[in-house]
Parts: structure tokens; sequence; C-alpha cells
């Protein structure tokens, strides 16, 4: 990283600030992913750009001509060592990136997944500054020796509230009736790699829908694939919900190079009812509780925008969240599930619980998207005088408007490429089973 020497001055001087990830849909793009991408777009003033790497096999020249301030690399760039054919290509394409004399930051999430792969990138790409989920006490577990000393790093959330979103729930809400069904709950099952704290998830569900079925409560907890509720449905989905359960986010095993992932995968397949116990002690033995790696997610913030009272499983949730002020505590054992069954029964708290968090939370706006990219330009640019920024111009301006509307346009196009190369596929099946049934073509 080499700072100028010049110094920033009037308030026509705006960053150019380059967006780089990997995201080829396959359908609506969460709204979660959405909100946190564009938020550099949506809540400063400067000039971001955006580079998609996952459809180009060449950069715009814009781009490699652009003298940028600043390089974020997204979190999901960082998603693309998921596929290691993935994070070949992602690597490969982002080669140019070495070149630019700018800051580099990088925003990693699922940091206990191939960790060292993330290592990598830091190191190739020569970042200057890492915005982790990780809490303080477990960074050194990740990062420790594997990146340089000089490389600094800042606390960040999975997820903050974005001021569109909340002005949208504020909406729905005044469509809504009343809160009619009295615990609402959507989890997927978690692969058992993540550790005995990743399959907490799916548990609290199964444990609610057995508890409160015998009290007679109007539940809607699910946890299969096909119940997942998308985009603004969610939002529909919690505002008729008096209470919601969950937990923090994360795992409490580290896959520094995704080989437990996969020799959890090939246990499963010979060993499908295993235990979680039996696959622990087959795949990583002794290994589990090692980390602590958990956080706050947008879910939680997103409860309490909908002023849904959550039922929580006790936990740190980056000392943003206080048990009996924004949520009902229930413990890791289950031990005072009875009392907490109680309190949801009587229905006394909840006004209380979720004003304050309502409060304290969203109306204070410490969350939201426009905080959380001050804090990260401000963080890596130091906004002093050995900060350099240039002149608006009406060139430069022009370069980042058709940039914004190249990529939603790619975007939508890849989209419509996946469907109809899905559609095309699926009636070629249907035709070779019609042959088929028809014993082939006399």
């Amino acid at each position: 990283m080499a700072w100028s020497n010049k110094k920033k001055s009037g308030p026509q001087m705006k960053y150019n600030i380059l967006i780089v990830f990997d995201y080829a849909p396959l359908g609506p793009m969460r709204v979660a992913i959405r909100d946190h991408l564009y938020s550099f777009k949506k809540n400063s003033k400067h000039q971001v750009f955006y580079l998609n790497l996952a459809y180009r096999e060449t950069i715009p020249g814009y781009i490699q001509k652009m003298k940028f301030d600043l390089v974020i690399f997204h979190t999901i760039f960082f998603s693309a060592r998921w596929d290691n054919v993935g994070y070949e290509r992602t690597r490969r394409k982002a080669q140019f990136i070495k070149k630019l004399d700018a800051v580099k930051v990088g925003m990693p999430q699922d940091e206990h997944f191939k960790t060292d792969y993330i290592c990598d990138l830091i190191n190739e790409f020569d970042m200057d500054i890492i915005f982790s989920v990780s809490p303080e006490s477990e960074r050194p577990k990740f990062y420790s020796a594997k990146v340089k000393d000089s490389v600094k790093f800042y606390p960040v959330l999975t997820g903050y509230l974005d001021d569109r979103t909340v002005e949208l729930i504020k909406r729905l809400a005044g469509l809504a009736t009343e809160k009619t069904t009295d615990i609402g709950y959507r989890a997927t099952r978690v692969h058992p790699s993540l550790g005995k704290h990743g399959i907490l998830k799916p548990l609290i569900g199964t444990v609610f829908q057995e508890e409160g079925s015998i009290l007679g409560l109007k539940l809607d907890i699910s946890t299969r694939t096909e119940d997942t509720i998308l985009g603004n449905d969610w939002f529909r989905f919690l505002l008729h919900c008096k209470y919601t359960i969950g937990v923090e986010g994360g795992a409490s095993v580290i896959d520094r190079d995704g080989s437990i992932r996969i020799k959890t995968y090939e246990y499963l397949k010979s060993y499908p009812q295993a235990s979680f116990e039996e696959i622990e002690k087959a795949c990583f033995p002794d290994q589990d509780g090692y980390l602590q790696y958990y956080a706050l997610s947008p879910r939680h913030l997103e409860a309490c925008a909908t002023r849904t009272c959550q039922i929580l499983i006790e936990g740190e949730y980056n000392g943003i969240l206080k048990p009996n002020v924004h949520y009902i505590q229930l413990k890791r054992d289950f031990s005072n599930m009875e009392e907490v069954l109680k309190i949801i029964q009587q229905d006394r708290l909840r006004e209380s619980i979720v004003e304050r968090a309502y409060q304290d939370i969203v109306e204070s706006r410490r969350f939201s998207y426009e905080s959380f990219v001050s804090n990260v330009i401000n963080h890596s640019l130091q906004a002093d005088d050995q900060s350099y920024v240039r002149k608006l111009d009406i060139w430069r301006s022009g370069l980042c408007l058709w940039n914004w509307f190249q990529e939603r346009i790619h975007l939508h196009r890849i989209r419509s490429i996946r469907k109809y190369r899905s559609c095309k596929n699926k009636l070629i099946r249907l035709f070779r089973d019609w042959i088929d049934t028809k014993g082939g073509i006399q």
C-alpha cells in the first residue's frame, strides 16, 4: 500500500471505490446479500464501481485504467473458495488488481471454513485491512502466523439494517392485521462439520415444535429446505409472529483446508443415520469446541425491525443484544425451557421487550448500513490529511453510472440464461422419457 502525500480539500472531492465480487445467480439474490453488496453505492457519496468476476473473461478497459483509492474484496469474492474450481477461476481473473495502487481491504465471512484459502487470498492480493466477523479472542486461531503483521483488523457484523428495508417493513406492518402465530421459525439442516454449535439451529426448532404442540401453541416451524422463505415474504412472515427463536451464527470447529467437511460427507454416505457423536469421533475427534466463532446475524436485526420477540440461546450476540432486555434467554442445555414456555403463554413481557429492541437497535441507527459504510471508508482511508481523493468530473460520473447499469443487467442476463438452459434440459428429459415409454421411435 502506498499513501499519497496530497491533501484532501473541499466538499466536491470524492473517492473512487471498486467492489470486487463473484456471484453467478441461480435465482433472485437474497435480501441480506443484496443489501450488503450494494450498501456502498446506496450509502456513500463516493464513486463506487462494481466488478463481478463470475461472468467476465476480460476486465473492462475503463476499470483497468481507472485510478482507484480503495478496492474492497467483498464477502462473495471470498465465497468462491467453497468450490475449488470457482476459487481458481476467481483468483485468475482478479490478477490485474495486484497492480492497482490502492488501499485493499477484505471482508471474509464463514472464516472457520477453508481458513487457509482466506489467508492465501489476503497475502496474494496484498490486502491492507480485514473487516472480520470473528470475535477478537478467536482471531489468532485464524490468522496468527498466516498473514503479515502489518495487516490491520477491524470488527464488523455479518449484516446490517438497510434504511429501505426498514421502511419496507413499516409499510408491510401497516398492511398486516395482527400477530396470529405464537412461534415462527425457519432453519435448514446444518452440516455436522460445523460442530455442536452449528446443529443447534435445527435442534432448537425441533424442541419447540414438540414442546409447543403439547401446550397447544400456534406454531409455524420448519427445518425443511422446501419451506424456506425468501425476499419480502420473510418480513411478512415475521410480522405475523409473536415470537421467533434462534441462536448465534457460526461454528465450533475450524476446518482450515476443507478436509473435515469432505471427510464428513464421505462418512455420511456410508452411515447416513449416524449420530453427531459418531460423526465427530470418526471425522474430527477432540476438535469440537476449540473454536467459539459465534456472531449476531441479520435475522436477529430483522426480528427487531418487525417487532417480533426473540427467544435466543444464551450467547454474546456481539454485545449488542442483551438478555431480558432485547430478548428472552434460553439456556444452551434447555434447562429453563418450561419457564420460557410459561412466559410465552402469559405473553406479558413481549411488548416491552420488542419496543426496547426496536428503540435500541433500529431507531438508534447504530446498526444501519449507512453507519457500516462510513466506518469501513474511514478506517480504510483514515479520513486524514494523508488520504487523497480526486475532484468529481462528468466523465468519471458517466462511467460510474454505466458500470452500475451494466452490472445489474448482467445479473439479470445470467439468471435468464440459466433459466433457459434449465427449461431446455427439462424438456429434453421429458422428451426422452416419453420416447422410452413408447419403446423408442419405430
